[in-house]
Order: C-alpha cells, then structure tokens, then sequence
C-alpha cells in the first residue's frame, strides 16, 4: 500500500500536542510526514522540520508558504493537521479546505459559530473531510460504550455525567508562563478558557456515545484566579434532542486531579463508565446485576473497538494511539471507506455553538440558552 502524505502546521518543538501527532499518523504506516510549517518562527520552524526528515524544499516558514508550495506539485500532501493556536484555525483550515486539501484541525475548530458554519459550507462544497481532533473519541472502550448504547444494551439513556477537569494551572505564581497564559487571554483562546479547551471535550463525548445532539444548556462560569480574564471552572447543565439530562463539569484549578476526564452514561436497563486514566477498562452495570468490566483486547467486543485494538488484552495503549485511531479513520476516509465515527467539521460547529451558548449563559445568571447552531434549527 502506498502511504499517504503528510503535512503539520504548527506542533513544533516542545509543544505539548505536536508529538501525539507525529506518532499518531505514523503509527501504522498509513501516512508519510512529508510537509510542515511548524513553528511561528520560520527559521526555526524549518530546522526542526529537516530534523524530522522533512525535505529541505517542503519544511516551511509559515503556512501560507507551505499552502503556496503544496497546491501545484504532484505529489502534494493529502491531509494536512492544523496544529496551532485556537485563533489561527479558521483562515488556515478555510484556505487548505478551499485549496482541495483534506484537513484534520485541532479543537476549538474556530473562534466563532459564524466560522464554524462557514467551515461546514466550504467542507460540503469542496467534497474535502475536515474532521476535528475529538481524539478521546477514538479509544478502542469509547467505541464500544457507542456501540453499546447504539445496540440498546442500556435500553433509553436518561442521563449524562461527565467531566474533564485537572489541576495543572491551579498554581497562582504560574499564570504568566506563556504555556498557561494564552488559555485564558480572549486575543489567543476566544471567548472561552477552559470550557473551550477541555469541556466541550467532555460535551463531544456524550454526544459521541449516545448519538445525539445537544440542544440546550445552562452555565456557571468562574475565574477563580483574578488575573484571567477567561474562566478556569465552568459548570454546565444540558439537555439532548432525545431527552437525555446531562451534567458537565469542567476546571484547570482542580489540583490534586491529573487529567480527570470520565464519562457515566446512565441508561434505563444498565449504566457505563469509562475515565481516561484508565481507557483499557470499561465499567457495566446491567439492571439488577453486578457491575463488570470490560476489557480492551477482549473476545466478543463490538467490531469498532476490535479494529482499533492493536495490543493484546492487559497492555495499555494509550493516548498517542488514540490519535493514531483518528489517523486510520482518516486514512479510510480519504480512500473511500465511509468512518461514521470520524469527529468532522459539524461536530466541530456544534462544540462552537455549545461554547458561545455557555459563555451567554453565564453572562445571564445560568440562564436556559438554544445551544445548536443557526444553521441547524
């Protein structure tokens, strides 16, 4: 099989999300790093592209270079990862998707609904996948708690709990270091912190699962560090379009928690949990019964959560596999093969529409807001 090339913007060196993508996408062999524009600094950015392999001619200086450089060869990336700050995802996914490139972008897809439903226009239009990194949506056990709602093996779900809340920015003397800062800085992250950088993590999750859309929502912002402009904690109340009840919360000033995302997914005749520190084992309560767990690598699991299992059971896989998952749907797609689970530029608006309704929301005491998109209702 011929590999599919390539292409990174931003994931330079010493960011947190670059690496997960590299290994990601090579993991299987399905994609060949061939093109990047990595970092904001050219110079650097070329340096390090060449020390990855990259050909001197297709390591970069920045992303309009890259795009002016990739759209007339013949041999030109077929997927390129939008890997950079939130407030530069649009205009790069907009011109790589217009410009007939596959894109996968990092989440927040954009910085507005209005964005985010030009996204999904310019995706129909060209024909192109844009898919969104929901990578905890690709663990081997979250497909098979999709598949197991979908197969009604916890009959109507009723309700949603779910949180994605941790500790590391909890540390007053460390919010100007520029890791942490731009999170809560609305020039660089929008109108939302960490709701929008881990929260509507968790709200893609139960849409993921159950199959469903969320559609309306209340919410609690707070700022519990006074610097920051942007909110640090977030506590967001939701319903679905089917019925279910839904509970979020959300903080980076949780210390003592590491990385803290689970899900409980509470049905009529069983209930799920699965946490993302410890992603091999999927907890089942039938009604009535005892509560078991299910292991990655298993027989008899639903036939998503066998393909994307590479290890036998009781080895971890873990997150940059996760990503890999993204990247062989991916692959499939951009061959043909249809990934109904592939998170794509819809989810990405909906998750954009979540956030402005949250922010609102907040702003009006909690206040119940229409939480889909105008596109969509």
């Amino acid at each position: 099989m011929t590999k599919l090339k390539w292409g990174m913007i931003g994931g330079g060196e010493g960011s947190q999300i670059g690496p997960a993508h590299r290994l990601g996408a090579q993991a299987d062999g399905l994609f060949e790093f061939a093109a990047g524009a990595l970092d904001h600094r050219p110079d650097v950015g070329r340096d390090y592209a060449m020390r990855l392999g990259i050909a001197a001619d297709r390591a970069y200086g920045d992303w309009q270079e890259m795009l002016a450089g990739e759209r007339d060869r013949d041999d030109r990336i077929d997927l390129v990862t939008v890997a950079t700050p939130n407030a530069t995802h649009f205009e790069i996914t907009k011109s790589f998707l217009e410009a007939g490139f596959n894109v996968l972008c990092e989440k927040p897809m954009t910085m507005t609904v209005d964005e985010g439903e030009e996204i999904v226009r310019i995706a129909e239009k060209s024909g192109k996948i844009c898919a969104v990194n929901y990578c905890y949506s690709a663990y081997p056990m979250v497909r098979q708690a999709r598949a197991m709602v979908e197969n009604g093996e916890l009959g109507q779900v009723r309700l949603v709990v779910t949180n994605f809340s941790h500790g590391h920015h909890g540390d007053a003397t460390d919010a100007d270091n520029p890791r942490v800062r731009w999170r809560y800085d609305p020039a660089m992250a929008g109108i939302s912190g960490q709701f929008a950088d881990c929260g509507i993590h968790a709200l893609h999750m139960a849409s993921f699962i159950c199959q469903d859309d969320v559609t309306q929502l209340s919410a609690d912002f707070a700022s519990t560090i006074s610097s920051r402009v942007l909110e640090d904690d977030a506590m967001v109340n939701f319903r679905m379009s089917q019925g279910t009840v839904g509970r979020l919360w959300t903080s980076s000033v949780a210390i003592g928690r590491q990385h803290g995302f689970d899900i409980q997914v509470f049905g009529e005749t069983g209930g799920l949990r699965w946490a993302s520190e410890q992603p091999n084992q999927l907890i089942y309560t039938p009604v009535g019964g005892r509560t078991q767990i299910i292991e990655k690598g298993e027989g008899g699991l639903h036939d998503d959560a066998m393909r994307l299992s590479r290890v036998a059971i009781a080895h971890p896989e873990g997150f940059p596999l996760a990503v890999a998952n993204i990247y062989c749907d991916l692959a499939d797609a951009i061959s043909g093969l249809a990934r109904p689970a592939l998170p794509n530029a819809v989810d990405g608006l909906r998750s954009m529409a979540a956030v402005s309704a949250a922010v609102a929301s907040a702003k009006q005491s909690g206040a119940w807001l229409d939480a889909r998109p105008p596109m969509f209702r």
